[in-house]
């Protein structure tokens, strides 16, 4: 994308740019903060994602009721926060049922790995971007690193639960991937931080039932439950969702899809730091490989 030579409009990008690299950072702590929460809870992947969104949504909710912020009156804002809501929804759901049938490894690499290439081609099909041989090289790169970050998935999954799963990540790539395509395009009326509390509300109004019925949502509230519960609704889905659409306003769909791979660098090296998890030196090559696609793509899109 070819940024105007005026500083306010350089300075625009470069905000966006840093919006994007910092919801990518704050998405790598969701899931150590998640795994933690179930461990402390006993409660299911579907329940975790259903209290994450609802805690964000509400927290964000509670902060313009307190500031009188006014909720949004045209039609179109609320179609495209219905929207988001249930494309929250899809993605959280399809994830976590893609790591039941599946694995970790498996269903990140799937999901994360598709979303900049599905964003890609819609931008290519919508003529909003052109696709060059660079950029192509960019986000093959970024994939082999996701690939050799995440491993290679253990063995014992079943075709059966193989084509399931991959067919379930895919469609949860498809569901990040349209909230990031669609989000490009802001709506009047519509802030980033209404966007991202009244979406997830109604996420979270979707996928509560869900969980319910499949695993439940009981749990025991403890100072450690209810203070882990609190940091995954605020910082990696509250904060980093707001900083996300806002980064969409100024920088191309693509380009913030390829940041988000952020999101497993960032959690693995959490892991490895603070949860005894290792990261070998193929997982050190693919940590590489992504932290350079991002530069490329990111010092690409600023010039």
């Amino acid at each position: 994308m070819l940024v105007s030579e005026h500083p306010a409009a350089t300075a625009r990008c470069s905000t966006g740019l840093w919006s994007l690299v910092l919801a990518g950072v704050l998405w790598g702590t969701g899931g150590p903060t998640g795994s933690l929460l179930a461990h402390e809870t006993g409660l299911s992947p579907l329940a975790v994602a259903a209290y994450r969104l609802a805690a964000g949504g509400m927290l964000v909710i509670l902060w313009l009721c307190l500031t009188r912020q006014p909720l949004p009156r045209r039609r179109h804002a609320w179609a495209r926060l219905v929207v988001n809501g249930l494309l929250a929804a899809v993605f959280q759901a399809c994830f976590f049922a893609a790591v039941s049938l599946t694995n970790v490894s498996l269903a990140t690499l799937l999901t994360i790995g598709a979303s900049p290439a599905l964003v890609l081609s819609a931008e290519w099909i919508a003529g909003r971007r052109r696709v060059s041989a660079a950029t192509l090289a960019t986000v093959a790169l970024a994939v082999s690193g996701l690939a050799l970050l995440v491993g290679t998935p253990a063995g014992g999954i079943t075709t059966t639960n193989a084509l399931t799963g991959a067919g379930l990540a895919l469609l949860s790539a498809a569901g990040f991937a349209t909230i990031t395509f669609i989000g490009t395009r802001p709506v009047a009326g519509l802030d980033d931080l209404t966007a991202t509390g009244v979406s997830f509300a109604i996420g979270a109004a979707v996928l509560a039932p869900a969980a319910t019925v499949t695993s439940g949502m009981g749990f025991v509230p403890t100072p450690a439950s209810v203070g882990l519960l609190l940091l995954l609704g605020t910082a990696p889905t509250a904060v980093a969702y707001a900083l996300y659409f806002r980064g969409l306003r100024t920088t191309p769909a693509s380009t913030a899809a390829l940041i988000a791979l952020l999101e497993p660098l960032v959690a693995t090296l959490l892991a490895t730091l603070f949860l005894g998890d290792r990261l070998g030196s193929t997982g050190l090559v693919g940590a590489g490989l992504i932290a350079t696609a991002i530069v490329l793509n990111t010092r690409r899109t600023h010039r």
